[in-house]
């Protein structure tokens, strides 16, 4: 039998046939088992967990099918309760596998301490962003007669002086006295001047 009366016969292109049947059947069934086992389709919506604690943010990914884990604890922020998680990773409404583990940080239980830094002789302008550095705030601002206009001479909390070094909570409001830029005379200085006799000169 020739080559071309054989590939025209009934017999090749039967086995011709069942030959692509096979392979599109093996195809099939691999791309099947490729997609259960990596859930392909199955895809999970990430839920909010601000502000929940650790147990409830157990509880809400433990019924999709979710883990979790404490990467740190943020410094003390007075929107979130506190122990209560303030960050995660991946973000709300992320989709994601089944088992997909989900990071998160939760809030500190209070404000840190920092130490009041050195401002006495500082301007006010170099104290703002020193005293915001540290997560201090500026409080109320006063004057006294003082050539150096703006000057810091003193700081107060709570009405009461403080010292560059002494720890104070994060959030804490640092009263500045500065100087207003001039020397005045009181009344007993100008009482004593008015006073004082004129100078006579005789010839």
């Amino acid at each position: 039998m020739s080559l071309q009366k054989f590939l025209l016969s009934f017999t090749f292109v039967k086995q011709l046939a069942l030959a692509l049947l096979i392979v599109f059947a093996s195809l099939f069934l691999f791309m099947y088992w490729i997609g259960f086992t990596t859930n392909h389709g199955q895809e999970i919506t990430v839920p909010n967990l601000s502000k929940m604690t650790l147990e409830q943010a157990e509880d809400k990914l433990d019924e999709l099918d979710l883990d979790y884990e404490l990467l740190d604890t943020v410094d003390y922020n007075a929107a979130f309760p506190k122990l209560s998680i303030v960050q995660q990773d991946p973000n709300p409404g992320a989709k994601v596998k089944k088992n997909r583990v989900i990071y998160v940080k939760i809030n500190s239980t209070g404000y840190a301490k920092v130490r009041i830094p050195d401002l006495i002789q500082k301007t006010y302008r170099q104290a703002v962003p020193t005293l915001t550095a540290l997560g201090l705030e500026v409080g109320d601002t006063s004057y006294v007669p003082n050539l150096a206009k703006d000057m810091v001479l003193e700081m107060k909390l709570n009405g009461k002086p403080i010292k560059p070094g002494q720890q104070v909570l994060k959030m804490s409001k640092v009263d500045l006295i500065l100087g207003d830029g001039k020397v005045g005379f009181n009344d007993e200085d100008l009482d004593e001047m008015n006073n004082e006799p004129a100078d006579s000169t005789s010839n």
